[in-house]
């Protein structure tokens, strides 16, 4: 496998807020610049800011660009800093974009739009509008399961040959002969990241390049060991590795993300506060059980 732009291991970060007891809870800039450094110097090989781990339905622009602005200033170019800017109106989207290029971001991950079911050509027309009006690389997101809509491989191809700047997608539709299809037709360069980390592993020996990462947050020398020995080959060295982060890997997931990673990341001692409403903190249950995954596969 060649060198991706952006890496093989990407933590999709959450998103810091204050815990002040208000029904909007503010976001907690110091402590998202401290995440963004330990998740640097962690191993992550880029970051996505603001995506679904990222609380990106109840962060609104004028948060996500104060968020991206103190992200960058963190990072400060030692890897790429990936601003999601996706979002279900298109004319919504350029814009925001526009005034995002501006902040020092590395590239865009821009998701399939929800709620308004598009049809195919409709996902093509948007994200090649988006695609036309900025000149930053751009990440695609599929994920039907949030958005009530799956981007076909034909239509994920045709933005991918048909864009230059349309460069990866994070293929979170569930389907492997999907993102088969997508590996085998797609143009030189063109990278398929796992939108799952469980998933990644299979991705990886499909022809994928690596993971756009919630566990990623938690563990990321742990998840980079597993998409760095699948990059070199080591099958049998990153099942094993796969094998062993794969009960935390899904723990994360046994409510809606990003309730428990929060948590983990409060359970291994670096707080983040809690999550916006309509999602809820986990209960004394769920953290109790995280808290015996996380021993169980040596996070704590």
């Amino acid at each position: 496998m060649g060198n991706p732009r952006f890496g093989r291991m990407i933590p999709a970060m959450v998103t810091p807020m204050k815990d002040n007891l208000d029904l909007d809870l503010d976001l907690d800039l110091d402590r998202a610049q401290e995440l963004a450094d330990r998740l640097v110097k962690g191993g992550a090989d880029s970051l996505i800011i603001n995506g679904t781990t990222g609380e990106s339905p109840t962060v609104f622009y004028p948060d996500k660009i104060e968020l991206f602005k103190a992200v960058v200033a963190a990072v400060d170019g030692r890897i790429p800093v990936i601003a999601n800017v996706g979002d279900n109106c298109t004319a919504d989207t350029v814009g925001f974009a526009s005034d995002v290029a501006k902040l020092g971001v590395d590239g865009f991950m821009c998701v399939v739009p929800y709620y308004n079911k598009p049809p195919q050509e409709g996902l093509y027309q948007h994200f090649s509008t988006i695609a036309r009006s900025v000149e930053l690389p751009i990440i695609l997101y599929n994920i039907p399961g949030r958005c009530a809509v799956n981007m076909t491989a034909e239509t994920s191809l045709r933005l991918a040959h048909d864009l230059d700047n349309v460069v990866a997608i994070k293929e979170a539709s569930g389907s492997f002969e999907q993102v088969k299809a997508i590996v085998e037709g797609a143009p030189e360069g063109f990278c398929v990241y796992s939108g799952d980390d469980s998933a990644t592993y299979d991705i990886m020996k499909l022809g994928g390049v690596g993971v756009i990462s919630t566990i990623g947050n938690v563990a990321p020398a742990r998840m980079k060991e597993i998409v760095e020995l699948c990059a070199a080959g080591k099958w049998e060295e990153a099942a094993a590795a796969n094998e062993r982060l794969m009960p935390l890997m899904e723990g994360l997931f046994k409510t809606a993300n990003p309730i428990l990673v929060k948590e983990a990341l409060k359970l291994a001692g670096f707080p983040v506060g809690g999550v916006r409403l309509p999602l809820v903190n986990a209960t004394a249950e769920q953290s109790a059980e995280l808290e015996r995954t996380m021993r169980e596969v040596g996070v704590l």
